[in-house]
């Protein structure tokens, strides 16, 4: 598929900080790639040079298989944006704001002003004076003037802060109807990976500037580690009888108690073998359960297991 965003080898060095080091993405067109890191990973500087905000120190960045150049607008006609804060002129209206950002872009169809607040669901805060909004409806705001232009690419940091439940949810939804439907090519900068793995197509893990790893969405799932839970009236002998039987046995606290764990495949696959095993052995289990890394411990582990935790001075976002 053809590539909308691109970088190779970029880099952005401040002093003897590496806020972006040797990063190569590349995003087809029509999908929503995940942009997953800590506060400090580099991933705003690496959005603010894909819109020719910073120029980079080393490498290059393409949108739309045009080269960005650091001072260089006239990308901006394609990309819709939301980088750290939702901008906004706090004197001026929700409708205000939507209105003088369509005559900067130079768009006639007042129309849009509407389309979009009825997306973002804002026809309720229309009158309403910018700085008097909530958190939840200044980023919806800010979501709105990224989207208005019918952008072919966005990119969006952290999307959904402020938001409630509900919020989130028609955020997200919204976005992968306009990737899936409207083919525009969406990257989401987050910490969030159970959210935003929701959506995303493909995700990229940075830290240090590095890309740690990228993983297809489809994938995800495999990638989680599994572990089986086991208890019962007699553990440590049941501990003895499943190391003396091959299985490599460790222990858990859960809920202030301790419990048998077994990482082995053979055991997560088929625990009704383990059960089964420890009865005719005559210590039936008391707690069988297969339990599933979650995502964000899955999100702390990768960057852990890369060994690319590194102090870099101070947090650069």
């Amino acid at each position: 598929m053809e590539e909308a965003i691109k970088t190779i080898h970029l880099s952005k060095f401040y002093g003897e900080t590496r806020a972006v080091d040797d990063l190569n993405l590349s995003v087809s067109r029509g999908e929503i790639f995940g942009f997953l890191g800590l506060n400090g990973s580099g991933k705003t500087t690496t959005i603010r040079t894909l819109l020719g905000l910073v120029k980079p120190s080393q490498g290059e960045a393409f949108l739309l298989g045009k080269k960005v150049v650091a001072g260089m607008t006239d990308i901006w006609r394609d990309v819709g944006y939301l980088v750290e804060t939702p901008y906004s002129y706090p004197e001026l209206t929700v409708e205000e704001n939507l209105s003088v950002l369509l005559k900067l872009r130079g768009i006639k169809d007042h129309s849009r002003v509407k389309w979009i607040m009825q997306m973002l669901q804002l026809e309720k805060s229309a009158v309403k004076k910018a700085k008097h909004l909530s958190l939840g409806n200044a980023q919806r705001l800010g979501i709105a003037k990224a989207l208005i232009h019918k952008p072919k690419i966005v990119l969006l940091e952290e999307p959904t802060n402020g938001l409630d439940p509900a919020g989130i949810v028609e955020v997200l939804e919204l976005l992968k109807d306009l990737a899936e439907n409207s083919g525009v090519t969406i990257l989401i900068s987050s910490h969030k990976l159970a959210e935003i793995s929701r959506i995303a197509t493909s995700i990229g893990i940075i830290h240090g500037g590095r890309l740690v790893t990228t993983i297809d969405t489809k994938g995800l799932e495999s990638r989680l580690r599994k572990v089986l839970l086991v208890d019962g009236r007699h553990k440590s002998a049941m501990q003895s009888i499943l190391a003396n039987a091959g299985y490599e046995v460790k222990q858990k606290r859960i809920n202030e108690r301790s419990v048998l764990a077994l990482e082995d495949e053979r055991a997560v696959l088929v625990p009704e073998e383990i059960a089964a095993f420890l009865v005719h052995e005559g210590h039936p289990p008391t707690l069988l359960k297969v339990e599933r890394e979650d995502l964000e411990a899955f999100f702390l582990r990768t960057i852990h297991e890369k060994g690319v935790y590194r102090d870099h001075g101070h947090e650069l976002h």
